[in-house]
């Protein structure tokens, strides 16, 4: 199973993608695969206060940490078949794409493609977050302009893909593909 939770900064989509994992996962352990990358201690903070809160939020819950900004692939490999992921997040990883490594658009998208046809053949219940970055004003500058082309060329293509594609607006749950809305 493949969900993309999307939505804006701070509009609750974490929480949910989090408790698809918990939900899935049962009493087997949650993975999480961070796509950060902690390159100074503004960054470190904020790894370390989402960290906190998961562990605080989800009790309950069994939380194991991979770091992989950019081979998600090789990183879901070391997941057990039939274990739930949360992939958080989508939007870092798609700058890490472009800026942090020699790989080009198309051969992003085929490593992303690779990851979801492992975690299917796997069995793997994948939680894929990441910003809906596209609400604000036109960009100014060319740069800017790229990211987004390519992050919203990930997103339309990872919500054909998915099974539940999931938007989240101010805490409430709006599940394109079942037209189920709920806060």
């Amino acid at each position: 199973m493949i969900v993309f939770v999307s939505g804006g900064a701070r509009s609750g989509k974490s929480d949910v993608a989090e408790q698809q994992v918990v939900n899935a996962a049962g009493s087997s352990p949650c993975y999480y695969l961070a796509t950060a990358d902690v390159y100074d201690a503004e960054m470190a903070a904020r790894v370390a206060r989402h960290r906190q809160s998961r562990q605080e939020e989800w009790q309950s819950a069994q939380w194991k940490t991979l770091e992989e900004p950019l081979a998600i692939d090789q990183a879901l490999a070391k997941v057990p078949s039939g274990s739930a992921v949360l992939l958080d997040c989508l939007t870092l990883w798609a700058s890490q794409v472009l800026y942090a490594s020699e790989l080009s658009e198309e051969e992003g998208l085929a490593l992303l493609a690779s990851a979801l046809a492992d975690a299917r053949a796997r069995s793997l219940y994948l939680v894929i977050v990441s910003n809906d970055i596209n609400e604000a004003l036109p960009p100014s500058d060319a740069e800017t302009w790229r990211y987004l082309a390519f992050l919203q060329r990930v997103h339309r293509w990872l919500a054909k893909e998915a099974d539940s594609v999931i938007e989240v607006v101010a805490g409430c749950v709006i599940d394109w593909k079942s037209a189920k809305a709920f806060c």
